[in-house]
């Protein structure tokens, strides 16, 4: 199964990096999102650690929705959905796949974001750094895994963006708020409290539920029918 899933992640990073355009779309966006914000401050004013950190999360999740359509695209494109269902491995191993290489690529995007949310917000590095880095991974796992199961929904159906952003925002809502609060404590001078460790629990927890309903649900939602 793993050995499968690495390929199909192989697979996909150099189809999307060969053709990139999909890539830049997401990452444009991010950015837009950042600078427009940026734009309703007054010169000098400095963006909340908080508000910084529910952008760089906002941003990241409007990429992430394209760039799993972006990936689940690719076998529609090529009319290779059957052919990976008919591949010797579990099922899973694609959902695997196209999570690691989701979560790889949504890591490459927020490299982009993160200076943005300090030139344009006005952020500096905090005393809670290292949190905010367990926030992002931690986060970045469970927007993964949870885009990949319900990237397979939306395949061979118009509208496929509006599609995954209602159904998959709502279910975001507990992890975007655990890594807002995590990553606005790197972003804070203030020295990080007890609660860090609750919202990384949080987040933990919501990662574990989006990997097992990725592994129990996903061979149910993908199928090879149009």
């Amino acid at each position: 199964m793993l050995k499968c899933a690495f390929a199909i992640c192989a697979k996909d990073l150099r189809l999307t990096l060969l053709h990139g355009a999909g890539l830049i779309q997401a990452l444009l966006l991010g950015l837009l999102l950042v600078f427009l914000f940026s734009l309703s401050l007054d010169i000098g004013d400095r963006l909340s650690p908080q508000a910084a950190a529910a952008m760089f999360w906002l941003a990241s999740a409007f990429c992430q929705v394209l760039l799993f359509n972006m990936l689940y695209a690719v076998e529609e494109r090529g009319q290779a959905r059957l052919g990976l269902l008919l591949l010797p491995a579990p099922v899973q191993s694609i959902w695997l796949g196209k999570a690691l290489a989701g979560v790889l690529l949504l890591f490459a995007a927020q490299c982009v974001f993160v200076p943005a949310v300090f030139v344009f917000l006005g952020q500096n590095l905090g005393a809670g750094w290292d949190m905010a880095l367990l926030g992002i991974a931690l986060g970045d796992v469970g927007m993964a895994a949870s885009g990949s199961l319900l990237g397979a929904l939306s395949v061979g159906q118009s509208g496929r963006e509006s599609l995954l952003s209602l159904v998959l925002f709502p279910l975001l809502v507990p992890m975007l708020l655990a890594g807002v609060r995590l990553v606005s404590f790197g972003l804070s001078p203030d020295a990080i409290s007890g609660e860090a460790f609750r919202w990384l629990g949080l987040a933990a927890a919501f990662d574990a539920l989006f990997l097992a309903a990725g592994l129990v649900l996903f061979p149910f939602v993908y199928s090879g029918e149009d």
